[in-house]
């Protein structure tokens, strides 16, 4: 399954790039290999020919994601089919219809079920929707763990980029400057205040 669809690839020229999946995001990472696939880091990039590499990548059972969408995310899809048969359960003649259905599947459950998936159709939701469409997907190799069977191959690690951390705004700097002086002003009030009633024990006591 993994060397399936070489044969219609001309690999002449194109570069085996590896991507290693373990402790990155699933969109950047999703977005690096889109940019690979479609050959934008050449300089000989054109919208209408496919220049991009092959793509390998490796460790997909350990990507991540942020924030809450491993039970939120949500994968959508339609069976499209509607059955109608009929069937005797004791001796009476019953009309039973399975009529397709919207199925769902949260990011968990597919991550658990095939996590190659879950990056798959991240990188296809990220390419233009045209003929080339299907070549690009052919020269995405996905697999769960660390092994492949390119290994006789020339393949180049894909280092990704650093990421780029935001500063913070400056409305946001100046609210949370604003709430740790008012958390230190509420200690301060705090302990005041139990030097008080520290001093009003002391002369009650005396």
């Amino acid at each position: 399954k993994a060397l399936a669809g070489l044969r219609r690839i001309n690999l002449e020229g194109l570069r085996w790039r590896v991507f290693d999946a373990k402790g990155q995001v699933l969109g950047r990472l999703a977005s690096q290999i889109s940019t690979v696939i479609q050959g934008k880091d050449k300089p000989t990039y054109a919208p209408n020919r496919d220049d991009g590499d092959m793509c390998i990548v490796i460790n997909a059972k350990d990507v991540c994601v942020t924030g809450r969408k491993l039970t939120d995310k949500v994968y959508y899809w339609h069976t499209g089919q509607v059955l109608l048969f009929s069937a005797v359960y004791f001796k009476e003649l019953k009309l039973i219809a399975y009529v397709g259905h919207l199925k769902e599947r949260s990011l968990k459950d597919q991550m658990a079920k095939d996590p190659t998936e879950v990056i798959r159709k991240a990188v296809l939701r990220m390419l233009p929707r045209n003929k080339l469409r299907d070549d690009r997907d052919r020269k995405l190799r996905i697999f769960a763990d660390s092994e492949h069977p390119f290994g006789d191959r020339p393949l180049e690690p894909y280092m990704m980029p650093p990421r780029k951390v935001r500063e913070m705004r400056p409305r946001v700097r100046r609210a949370l400057i604003r709430a740790q002086k008012k958390a230190e002003e509420q200690e301060q009030g705090g302990s005041q205040r139990k030097g008080r009633k520290r001093e009003a024990k002391t002369e009650v006591a005396a």
